[in-house]
């Protein structure tokens, strides 16, 4: 008896290891990575300044470049070019989804023949081209979105969105203006279905992402989702001693934050208006910022005034204060030149502080250009942040505190926004 119930024992042990591996195996299969952090790949475009992020949709899985959108409501994509998925879907109109894109129109597609972005009785959308604001109607739809999981120094593997709300686009209002080859305009802008609140909710983080945009073409930016810290090389978390400040939404999504005055060198801007500018909306497809005609003029002769010594030359369009670029010394924040203030609190002395690398623009050799344009004197608002005064600089939306953190340039901290490190990205993805 003893051999065999040893014998027995040794199967049993056998048995009850063989079932509580396989048990953890498939219980750590089945259990989705729950990310509290996402990061996607920004690149600059040389020929529109426009910033480009790289998004995986599609099954089978597929990358395309997206103009990244702070104002934008959704993502937008050109269904027409060739979209194929075996995972698209196109909500009924009155469905749920239509509810949480506040899409109140239904849209029946003229075409015999059901393709993505041509259903019956679907969705309708108005999408809209940020850089033309040509808009078209287009159709509310749902497919698979992946996107790369991160601990906030590099990637790690990729995550599942298995029903992304998204647009499908007519192609003919995302092509002027935007660079080759993207396929649609990735909205960050305050909307139930924009990237920012259905990556939040859909993987339980607050509503939180923020942006730093690089300002050499060819290399990385970064977006991120959620809380952070954001490290970026060497080992320099850019999310701590951010200033912040109040945010507004507008009628259509956009982010507002409150000028009160402009100050160059510490000089204030004269004939301010006593309750301040107003709101500054900050664009993403504002490759300059863009000033009300008064205050064009008068920060443009303010500056003058207060870079002394340097001799004035021709000014080149669309810029209105131009300079001798020999005669300015360049420096860790570039170009040597008057600080340029937006004082978002005077009480409280909260200013976004702008210095040269952001301030100027070299528009041909030897010229060096004041980068703030004439917007006319109906602008959509007094000032629109432009990305010239973003790039290098470090911007956290805080959508559920309703708040601005800001770095002013990274530049001074020995770094900038294409340092964080892409290059060990996984490949790995959820169940």
């Amino acid at each position: 008896m003893a051999p065999f119930l040893h014998n027995f024992l040794l199967f049993f042990c056998s048995l009850s290891l063989l079932i509580l591996t396989s048990s953890a195996t498939k219980s750590q299969t089945q259990v989705p990575i729950r990310p509290n952090k996402l990061v996607l790949k920004v690149q600059k475009d040389r020929a529109t300044n426009l910033h480009v992020a790289q998004i995986h949709k599609r099954t089978p899985l597929v990358q395309f470049p997206f103009v990244i959108d702070l104002t934008g409501r959704f993502l937008s994509v050109n269904c027409e070019n060739q979209y194929t998925s075996s995972t698209y879907k196109a909500p009924d109109c009155h469905s749920s989804q239509c509810a949480r894109a506040n899409s109140h129109t239904c849209r029946t597609c003229s075409s015999s023949k059901t393709r993505p972005g041509c259903h019956t009785n679907a969705c309708g959308l108005l999408t809209t081209n940020p850089v033309t604001q040509q808009s078209a109607l287009g159709e509310l739809a749902e497919d698979v979105l992946k996107i790369p999981s991160t601990q906030g120094s590099s990637p790690g593997p990729m995550v599942t969105h298995p029903q992304f709300l998204f647009a499908c686009a007519p192609s003919n209002i995302l092509q002027k203006g935007l660079p080759k080859n993207v396929q649609g305009v990735a909205g960050l802008g305050h909307s139930p279905i924009s990237l920012p609140y259905q990556l939040a909710s859909h993987f339980g983080f607050p509503p939180k992402f923020a942006v730093c945009l690089t300002s050499s073409p060819g290399k990385n930016g970064a977006v991120f989702f959620g809380e952070g810290p954001y490290f970026m090389k060497p080992g320099i978390d850019v999310s701590r001693q951010l200033t912040y400040a109040p945010l507004t939404i507008g009628q259509q999504g956009e982010y507002y934050i409150s000028v009160q005055s402009i100050k160059i060198n510490n000089a204030m801007l004269p004939s301010i208006p006593k309750s301040g500018f107003g709101g500054a909306m900050i664009s993403t497809t504002t490759p300059y910022t863009t000033l009300q005609t008064p205050i064009f003029r008068a920060l443009n002769q303010l500056f003058m005034n207060q870079l002394r010594g340097v001799p004035h030359v021709k000014p080149v369009a669309p810029f209105g204060a131009c300079f001798d670029a020999n005669r300015i010394p360049t420096s860790k924040v570039g170009p040597t030149v008057p600080t340029i203030d937006l004082v978002l609190d005077n009480k409280k002395n909260i200013m976004w502080r702008i210095f040269g690398a952001n301030a100027m623009i070299q528009p041909r050799p030897g010229v060096m250009c004041l980068a703030f344009v004439d917007g006319g004197m109906r602008p959509k608002a007094p000032i629109v942040i432009g990305t010239q005064q973003l790039e290098d600089n470090l911007l956290q939306f805080d959508l559920m505190n309703s708040r601005l953190g800001f770095s002013s340039s990274l530049l001074f901290r020995r770094t900038n926004c294409a340092n964080f490190n892409f290059g060990t990205s996984s490949t790995s993805t959820d169940p």
